[in-house]
């Protein structure tokens, strides 16, 4: 049989054969070579897929054969082929990132345990993405978590290991939850293939059973994506993991459990139960905004950029659901554009900054002063991605932004277009703070000279710099993959 009709399970098995590969060959270049050369086939096949089905086709893939529901299926459409895209996607520019930033970050003699994990999270957040399967999400989902949560940890800071606790025991929780609001569907239909449990569903949507299964599965959803006021874990995971672990987790970790939570949404319990007639949206609503200005309101205050970052990071995720809050397909365009662009933004940001580190040995904005003068072009890249994460034209996050003023527009609600654009002042300040310690402070006294980052850094960190630019030029991937989806995803179950 062609390989191309076995491109869905490949996406997961060939990067969760590259873990073990890497822990077999421990020394060398080997453990480098089989995880990268696996996030880069899985990249190549996640376009293969995004192509075939871009024009509305649904590929299955039954595993041992089985058809569903008595098997597993894999299904790719249009919303999942646009995440496996991100997801392959960004793994395969923080590999090549990361052989030089570990070394600085990683005791040598972990390198191969690093490559391992990052294999095993590859695999699983792929498996969440393409699998039609809900016990397969939660399975998957866990191995995403356990691998995040020892490569937070690998990091040579003692905080790290605090950051990876805490993140492990609210991770814990949210896939609890998760788990048990699967469990209540199960009983109520007898499958877990997501298609056929949306069907046996039609006649029981508003059976207490389902309506607390869509309670536990929003909670242990909303842990994992990091919803305000359920972010705890966040701020200190992102701040001391190393810095490919905290681009990629900023890039993937927090969308894929949006992307799951959108399924269950649309797919699953369907549009009329979820948005009209439970006070969902209105509750969405207001978390959205409390984490656009209160997330927003925190980063300007902090002294260490990383952390400013993840503070940011968490007011991004309000845009991403407040475009879900609306119930449209201009809203849900809206929040998948964001989703998508942001990711791609805050990764390459991530990505400069961890040059930055290595280089003046921290993160704070009293390491980094002088910056713009002795390594102007990781500045200068940061600077960009920070006019993306304002919303300035130009870049993809104007693009984000202008789709969720869009949708608000069309709902008649121009307060909340004056919300994001005074949301987005908050943006101009914690940006400003870098620029202020970069270009208009003398780099502190007594240390060595800096260098510009060295190029094994700065090209993968600036392909995602123009990355976000492109795609606030061209929005013929992003808006078209995510316009695509959303008119698939209103149309499912009303």
């Amino acid at each position: 049989m062609s390989v191309a009709l076995h491109m869905p399970v490949l996406q997961v098995v060939v990067p969760l054969l590259s873990a073990p590969l890497a822990v077999l060959a421990r020394r060398g270049s080997l453990p480098f070579m089989f995880t990268t050369a696996a996030a880069w086939f899985a990249f190549a096949t996640s376009i293969a897929l995004w192509m075939e089905v871009e024009h509305g086709a649904v590929l299955s893939y039954f595993i041992g054969s089985w058809p569903a529901p008595w098997g597993i299926e894999y299904r790719v459409d249009r919303l999942s082929a646009l995440f496996l895209l991100l997801v392959s996607g960004l793994a395969a520019v923080v590999l090549p990132y990361s052989r030089r930033s570990i070394q600085a970050e990683i005791p040598r003699e972990q390198h191969y345990l690093f490559y391992a994990l990052f294999s095993l999270c590859l695999a699983g957040l792929l498996g969440i993405t393409v699998t039609a399967d809900a016990f397969n999400i939660f399975v998957f989902l866990e191995i995403a978590s356990l691998s995040t949560y020892v490569m937070i940890a690998l990091g040579r800071d003692r905080r790290a290991l605090v950051a990876s606790y805490q993140y492990l025991v609210m991770g814990t929780i949210g896939a609890t939850f998760f788990v048990i609001g699967v469990g209540l569907l199960y009983l109520m239909t007898g499958t877990l293939n997501l298609p056929d449990m949306a069907e046996r569903l039609a006649a029981e949507r508003h059976t207490r059973p389902v309506l607390a299964a869509l309670a536990f599965i929003t909670v242990g959803l909303s842990l994992k994506l990091a919803l305000f006021p359920l972010h705890q874990w966040l701020p200190n995971a992102y701040t001391y993991a190393p810095s490919a672990v905290t681009a990629f987790l900023a890039g993937t970790a927090t969308k894929v459990s949006l992307y799951v939570l959108v399924r269950f949404y649309y797919s699953v319990f369907g549009e009329s139960l979820v948005f009209r007639h439970l006070p969902l949206p209105e509750i969405m609503l207001l978390l959205s905004l409390a984490a656009m200005f209160v997330a927003s309101g925190i980063a300007i205050f902090q002294r260490d950029f990383k952390k400013l970052l993840a503070w940011s990071s968490i007011g991004q995720i309000g845009y991403i659901t407040l475009g879900l809050s609306f119930d449209t397909v201009t809203g849900l365009t809206a929040s998948l554009v964001n989703l998508f662009n942001q990711a791609v933004t805050k990764c390459g940001l991530f990505l400069l900054l961890g040059g930055a580190v290595i280089v003046a040995g921290g993160s704070t904005l009293e390491r980094l002063a002088g910056l713009g003068r002795t390594m102007p072009l990781t500045s200068f890249g940061i600077v960009i991605g920070g006019l993306g994460l304002i919303g300035v034209p130009g870049t993809a996050g104007f693009i984000s932004k202008w789709y969720l003023v869009l949708a608000a527009l069309e709902r008649g609600e121009w307060w909340l277009v004056f919300a994001v654009l005074l949301s987005s002042l908050l943006a101009v300040a914690y940006v400003w703070r870098f620029v202020e310690a970069a270009y208009f402070r003398p780099a502190p006294p007594g240390r060595p000279p800096r260098r510009e980052a060295p190029a094994s850094l700065l090209i993968p960190a600036w392909l995602m710099i123009a990355a976000s630019v492109y795609f606030g030029l061209d929005t013929s991937v992003t808006v078209g993959s995510a316009s695509g989806a959303a008119e698939m995803l209103i149309g499912v179950k009303k």
